[in-house]
């Protein structure tokens, strides 16, 4: 059998999020549909140890903001990769807070819902909400929304351990040819690859706001340099095969 089949099935892109009292968290989101059209239900899934899942049972709202394709890794990482038990992802974030208190992301967003919970169900390792719109906007209809295989294919991004895509990770560690590159003057130098949230070191890009010049090796780099999206350390990166 071959898991690339999963990849096959199409899906979106978004920001699902939640509150707990005055606290706000969201994290990416693939699994998210319109189930009813009057009234409008969407129904979305989420990791049932995922913080977000923990404040949408308590207060019994969500949001979900409709990614443009316009975003690269830096942008999902937080979102996708870190934990708001660790960090306050709403810190920095272009939001605001809808008609039943729960955070509405706006950065690179297209469209937003804003839901109120009405019943939930267990599946395995999830947990699936449906929630009532009781509030929507358009912000770009000009942009197009981001798609799972553009984020895949183009942006290279991989799936997060608690999304319902997550193949494990011997299988999105298979990388595709140009692992290596040939730096000016003739010195071959190999791409790494951080297992966590898929982040290519490209040794003819550097990592210049690190303050890593292009055209440095991997194994020039610093012990103490971090992966600029999710921020791990140099050992959670593996060349490129």
């Amino acid at each position: 059998m071959n898991k690339d089949a999963f990849f096959k099935l199409t899906y979106g892109l978004y920001i699902l999020s939640s509150r707990d009292g005055g606290h706000f968290n969201g994290h990416i989101s693939n699994t998210v549909f319109q189930v009813t059209a009057d009234p409008p239900r969407l129904a979305v899934a989420t990791h049932r140890d995922n913080l977000t899942t923990e404040f949408i049972l308590r207060s019994k709202v969500f949001s979900v903001s409709v990614l443009e394709q316009d975003v690269d890794l830096e942008f999902l990482g937080p979102w996708g990769f870190k934990s708001g038990r660790d960090v306050n992802k709403f810190e920095k974030a272009k939001y605001k807070v809808g008609k039943s208190g729960a955070p509405i992301v706006l950065d690179k967003t297209i469209a937003w819902y804003e839901c109120g919970l009405e019943q939930y169900f267990e599946v395995g390792t999830h947990i699936v909400f449906i929630g009532k719109v009781i509030d929507f906007d358009m912000v770009h209809a000009d942009k197009k929304p981001l798609t799972y295989a553009y984020y895949r294919d183009v942006i290279k991004g991989i799936s997060p351990e608690h999304s319902p895509t997550y193949p494990g990770k011997p299988e999105e560690l298979k990388i595709a040819a140009g692992s290596v590159v040939s730096i000016p003057g003739g010195k071959n130098m190999q791409k790494y690859r951080c297992t966590i949230c898929g982040f290519v070191y490209d040794p003819l890009e550097g990592d210049p706001p690190a303050g890593i010049p292009p055209g440095t090796a991997f194994e020039d780099i610093p012990d103490n340099w971090t992966c600029p999206v999710c921020g791990v350390t140099k050992a959670d990166f593996v060349p490129l095969d």
